[in-house]
């Protein structure tokens, strides 16, 4: 195990004992229609006691399929416009000049449909790129 790999295991391991839940949980769902809708409230209102719990507590967590079904927008060239990647809908650039870029910043982008495109003095965090993988956050690196 490489001493990054270990940081990252000694990291999840101080969340699992500071956060009984762990890290909260994201499901995708597809609500593009009524009867999509409905079935969703349907699926809610038959959970079970625990996992109700799960949703109050924000362990469980929804994000509309809407935000990251669209196809992979291509890499911007350094020094392009925001939101110059492509024709029709595109996604929403939040450009990263310098800093660290946490898991905050990521779950702030997930909810916002947005991508990352980092500075050379942006630092991403290993917890982010595991939070970034895990809610289909695009990030790309200027070299």
């Amino acid at each position: 195990m490489s001493d990054i790999e270990e940081l990252r295991a000694l990291v999840r391991e101080v969340i699992r004992d500071v956060l009984p839940g762990g890290l909260p949980v994201t499901e995708t769902v597809n609500l593009s229609t009524d009867e999509d809708l409905a079935a969703f409230v349907k699926r809610l209102l038959d959970l079970a006691p625990d996992e109700r719990e799960e949703l109050r507590s924000g362990r469980k967590r929804f994000r509309l399929a809407g935000m990251s079904s669209a196809p992979p927008a291509p890499s911007v060239p350094a020094g392009a416009p925001d939101g110059a990647e492509r024709t029709g809908e595109p996604t929403p650039v939040r450009r990263i000049e310098r800093g660290a870029v946490t898991e905050a910043v990521i779950t702030q982008a997930a909810r916002a449909g947005q991508r990352l495109v980092l500075g050379r003095a942006a630092v991403l965090t290993p917890l982010a790129r595991d939070r970034a993988r895990a809610s289909g956050v695009q990030i790309e690196k200027e070299r």
